[in-house]
């Protein structure tokens, strides 16, 4: 079978899609990724036919571009959607063109992050039965409100009506552009009502979301989908080194992540290091490394399945892939979130009782070393350990690709 991934946004919303394709390919069938360009190298380096989409996802993160009040913790819900919705206006007419051209002759088509809409339109207009991938759960359900919320309790009608909302405002503001893509490239009509009745995949870990009961059939939950390491992997010596001259130290990293103040940041890192070995990945930080005290280990590309059970605590975003990694090594975090589903991510490790949080904007102003103190607490540390037990009995992506070469999508959308 043909297989066509497509999804746009940060390296988070791509590597698990690159850890679906990579699977189908040594299953024997073929897969190709549709993403941003930033994500050439890891596609490359596993193997994986690649095509670039247009724009530019880290400018758009950065302070001032679309999505930098969003990186920044400034945007609610209806600015996060409007800064997505300004990406789709700029640039959905060329990623339905792309996607048009690469999905002919393929069986299905797999679509998430900003790209969803996009999938949708070219998997009806090319009769290709398709599946959405989900990294976070957005189908209606009485048990949680939108991921996109802040969490807080609600009554389980209220909880279905933040999802209905959340869907209704998405297609309201993504729906002109996709009506002006699908006329230009397929020349169609506009269409007025979001598709429905399509198959859905959630690359989560049920031991962090249990699939909801009123959910519909054709909805999953899998596990994680986590791209491990290159086989040939292994660390650099001065990593290996530093792992191996002290104690556990403590991670800290926000990946794309790009809304914090650079000098708090660093401020934060010297105040840690007097009391903590560090692992320090910059990301998208802006920090100026040179700047940082010689106790801090500054970290490349590592991959986290290896890297995190080494570590005696881990202060990160709180994006689904990190979450999810985090949980499954067994250490505790402290979550840092910024913006969108990463307060749900640090929501859910924090009712499993393995992680403390603290909301990006208050990181200048708070106490990590004492966050991370609160958060590697024998009991919390327990807890750890039996999550991550639990966890490595979950194998989301076998589950998932069984699904999808088992019928998931055996019939174009109506």
């Amino acid at each position: 079978m043909k297989f066509l991934f497509l999804t746009y946004g940060t390296d988070g919303d791509t590597r698990p899609l690159a850890a679906l394709a990579k699977e189908l390919i040594q299953r024997g069938h073929e897969a190709r990724l549709l993403a941003d360009r930033a994500s050439a190298p890891l596609a490359l380096a596993h193997g994986i036919p690649f095509t670039a989409l247009a724009s530019d996802i880290r400018q758009a993160v950065l302070p001032g571009g679309e999505l930098g009040a969003v990186t920044q913790g400034r945007a609610d819900l209806s600015r996060v959607t409007r800064a997505c919705a300004r990406i789709a206006r700029e640039h959905t007419d060329a990623w339905m063109a792309t996607a048009a051209q690469e999905a002919r002759g393929c069986d299905v088509l797999v679509f998430s992050g900003l790209a969803s809409y996009v999938g949708l339109a070219v998997a009806e207009a090319l009769r290709i039965p398709c599946i959405g991938a989900g990294l976070w759960p957005m189908t209606p359900t009485r048990e949680f409100g939108a991921a996109f919320l802040r969490p807080r309790r609600l009554p389980g009608w209220a909880n279905r009506l933040t999802h209905r909302f959340f869907g209704a405002l998405s297609w309201a503001m993504f729906r002109p552009a996709v009506n002006a893509a699908r006329k230009q490239v397929f020349g169609l009509p506009p269409r007025r009502r979001m598709w429905s009745g399509y198959p859905v995949l959630y690359g989560c870990s049920p031991a962090l979301v249990p699939r909801p009961a009123d959910w519909p059939a054709e909805v999953d939950v899998t596990g994680a989908w986590q791209l491990g390491a290159q086989q040939a992997w292994q660390p650099p010596q001065d990593l290996a080194d530093f792992l191996a001259g002290g104690d556990a130290p403590v991670y800290v990293g926000f990946g794309s992540m790009a809304g914090l103040d650079p000098q708090a940041l660093l401020q934060a890192l010297r105040r840690l290091a007097i009391e903590r070995r560090v692992l320090f990945y910059p990301g998208w930080s802006g920090v100026d490394t040179a700047a940082l005290p010689p106790g801090v280990f500054v970290l490349g590309d590592t991959p986290h399945d290896w890297l995190f059970p080494r570590m005696s605590a881990i202060v990160h975003h709180g994006g689904a892939g990190t979450s999810h990694a985090a949980a499954r090594s067994g250490v505790p975090s402290v979550v840092v979130p910024f913006a969108g589903d990463q307060f749900f991510w640090a929501a859910r490790l924090a009712q499993a009782g393995v992680a403390l949080a603290c909301p990006a904007q208050e990181l200048g102003r708070a106490d990590l070393a004492g966050l991370i103190a609160g958060a590697t607490t024998p009991a919390m540390q327990a807890r750890a350990r039996q999550l991550a037990q639990t966890m490595a009995k979950e194998d989301g992506i076998a589950a998932a690709v069984d699904a999808m070469l088992g019928g998931a999508a055996s019939v174009p959308l109506p």
